[in-house]
């Protein structure tokens, strides 16, 4: 059998059950039965088969592929995110290993062979947005995505009955689908034969949605028998956007239980003095499309909540904007705040929390700290008492650039941790623009030296800004992972540039030039205020390469009771993701350890490694949690942007993370889970997939 190291979760929860806290059912010895591994993210394995002195020996085990390149070749290249953590089910719900494609198609697979056991079809509308030439958004999709299932178990069901162990899966079209977790039909006492349908709801709620404007975005969060869903809301639209709401729902009928808005709209909110009475009515978004997280023993969900719409304009919601761009405590069984921080103040830089606050067990002066960890796009790292939100490490209100758009209302100043420090670079100057050649270079200064630029949190202007670090972050959503024992906390980062200009307009410009949740793009009309948004990566007119120097990703450790940067490493090479103009001569790529734009987040395990893929390079790799440095890869079918995933079945250690590209960063589509792991004992062996 591998060998594992002690953990302390069984002992976690044992404690909270004697303390009255805990009503979870006993699946402390279980594998990765959520998103990021465990209920609190952390997205660590304990399992140490595979190790630092034997991860070079790593093989394929096995391959599935989901069917979706054959039966959606156009959609997946352009429009797929096949970004999707697997979950392993208990044996007693079958044992399977189940993902689900970008379009809704639940998967259930054999995990020592990738062999399919059985698929569920949800049928989600691939159309994206709404328009009067296109009522259903058919012929215009927006990005599809699913990036997990949850799993539920009833305590109050017969063992074995039907339905006593579920899947929940949340839908593009707005439905929540309960799926028994053995059989992979649907639970009849769920909704409607199995489904929650809430479109009809979002498009009747003020302001009015069109279709495709909002949707489900990842796999619910299921804090003891409650199941919570966030919402993508589409960005660069309008000021007045459909809101953000968080829906809960009964586990085990489907029946609402409680909406919760991050837009306060009534004065009894402690949260409306961050609002004008007129900006709270009419703005919308501040959603969760980031990943969630819970901590079943307090009956508390984690809630990191988006910016405010529109996005880089705030003239129509003057204030703070609270509970927008925001760490947000809910209580699982009623809705009701528990306690919230704001890590950006009015929002203008697309600065979402985007990654799932990760909860890990702390010590400070001797005591415990039981913590929740909010990384954000600004490669800033919060870390709070679950229970009060009383800041680790202190947290101070900085001075920062002012001199917004004509109309627009900044914060003075912003919150900054006193540690750890930023993962990432937090001022650009006119040195640091880079170029591969002097000539490079130069076009660069030409294209944006006149920006605004300087310190981060430089508001969007007339003239153009170069956004440090870029709306991308920092962190995005594949968050962190954090190794409980040994305290260090490790994650990718974005070190690449962006700009965003505002330019006047007339009321009657056309809305022309919208590329759907697509950054990069003609300027795109913001309705209900009197700009129209340009934006983009910070890239030569030359070679479309960086004008910001390498690295553009990198690898980072954290010690979190220290609060200490551990090790930094580049993240990529930049061999298959360099345009057409720059290869060699011989028509080479060149192999610059540079990194490149990174997507997804990491894994760590017992075992002393980080495995992660994110890159544009088709890699999926093994760094030593220790040093940072790289002990192993392989080249993948395409890039891996998920994060992967780690189980033991019958004495072998498996790893796992599924490839598809990136729909605007790295458009080489594929439809693959793959299983990694030691070479099986020459007795027998892993079957070859489907």
């Amino acid at each position: 059998m591998s060998a594992r190291r002690p953990s302390v979760l069984p002992f976690l929860i044992t404690l909270l059950s004697l303390l009255g806290l805990a009503t979870l059912p006993a699946i402390a010895a279980e594998q990765w039965l959520y998103y990021g591994g465990d209920a609190g993210g952390l997205k660590f394995a304990p399992l140490d088969q595979i190790n630092t002195g034997n991860v070079g020996q790593l093989r394929v085990a096995w391959q599935y592929r989901t069917g979706e390149n054959a039966r959606y070749p156009e959609v997946q290249t352009k429009y797929a995110k096949v970004q999707v953590n697997p979950i392993l089910l208990p044996d007693s719900a079958g044992g399977h290993l189940v993902v689900c494609s970008p379009f809704g198609r639940v998967i259930a697979l054999d995990p020592e062979t990738g062999r399919e056991r059985w698929t569920w079809d949800s049928k989600s509308r691939i159309g994206g947005y709404a328009s009067p030439a296109d009522p259903e958004g058919l012929n215009t999709p927006g990005f599809a995505n699913c990036r997990g299932v949850a799993w539920w178990q009833d305590a109050e069901a017969p063992a074995g009955a039907a339905c006593s162990q579920r899947i929940l899966l949340a839908t593009h079209d707005l439905r929540v689908i309960a799926l028994d977790a053995r059989e992979g039909t649907p639970c009849a006492g769920f909704g409607d034969g199995g489904i929650v349908a809430v479109e009809a709801e979002v498009l009747a709620a003020h302001p009015p949605a069109a279709i495709g404007e909002v949707r489900f975005s990842g796999p619910p969060a299921v804090v003891n028998d409650t199941v919570v869903v966030g919402t993508t809301v589409r960005d660069f639209h309008r000021a007045n956007a459909p809101n953000g709401a968080v829906r809960a729902f009964d586990a085990r009928t489907g029946r609402p239980l409680w909406t919760f808005d991050p837009i306060p709209r009534s004065a009894a909110d402690p949260a409306w003095a961050g609002w004008t009475p007129e900006g709270a009515a009419n703005t919308g978004a501040a959603n969760v499309w980031g990943l969630m997280s819970v901590d079943h023993g307090r009956d508390l969900v984690f809630l990191p909540t988006s910016g405010p719409s529109p996005d880089f304009f705030g003239g129509t919601r003057p204030g703070d904007n609270r509970y927008a761009d925001s760490l947000v405590a809910l209580r699982g069984r009623t809705g009701e705040v528990a306690w919230h921080f704001q890590t950006v103040h009015h929002d203008i830089w697309d600065y979402d929390n985007a990654a799932q606050p990760t909860q890990v067990e702390l010590r400070r002066d001797g005591q415990p700290f039981p913590a929740v960890i909010q990384a954000t796009k600004t490669g800033m790292l919060y870390i709070f008492h679950r229970d009060t939100g009383e800041p680790y490490f202190p947290i101070e209100e900085r001075p920062v650039p002012q001199g917004g758009v004509p109309g627009e209302v900044l914060s003075p100043t912003q919150p900054f941790p006193t540690r750890p420090p930023p993962l990432v670079p937090h001022e650009f100057t006119r040195d640091d623009f880079w170029g591969m050649t002097p000539f490079d270079r130069q076009a660069c200064i030409k294209a944006y030296g006149n920006f605004r630029y300087g310190g981060i949190f430089t508001p969007p202007s007339t003239e153009g800004s170069i956004i440090w670090p870029s709306s991308a972050g920092g962190v995005n959503w594949g968050g962190v992972a954090v190794d409980p024992d040994r305290r260090i906390l490790v994650t990718n980062v974005i070190r690449l540039g962006h700009f965003a200009q505002l330019l006047p307009v007339g009321p009657d410009a056309p809305v022309a030039g919208s590329v759907g949740e697509n950054m990069m793009g003609a300027p795109t009309r913001l309705i209900g205020t009197p700009y129209a948004l340009k934006q983009g990566a910070l890239l030569s007119p030359t070679n479309q390469m960086p004008c910001t120097a390498p690295p553009f990703a990198e690898l980072v450790a954290v010690d979190l009771e220290a609060g200490e940067i551990r090790w930094r490493s580049t993240l990529g090479v930049w061999d298959r993701s360099l345009p057409p103009p720059m290869v060699t001569p011989f028509s080479l790529p060149l192999p610059l350890r540079w990194g490149t734009p990174t997507f997804a987040g990491p894994m760590v395990t017992a075992g002393g490694l980080v495995f992660i893929g994110a890159t544009g390079d088709d890699r999926f790799r093994a760094f030593d949690l220790a040093s940072g440095r790289q002990l192993w890869e392989t080249v993948m079918p395409t890039g891996a942007f998920a994060v992967p995933m780690s189980y033991e079945k019958n004495g072998r250690q498996y790893v796992v993370v599924a490839s598809g590209g990136h729909p605007f960063t790295y458009p080489k589509n594929g439809d693959q889970i793959t299983a990694f792991a030691l070479p099986a004992p020459a007795s027998g062996g892993a079957a070859a997939a489907k």
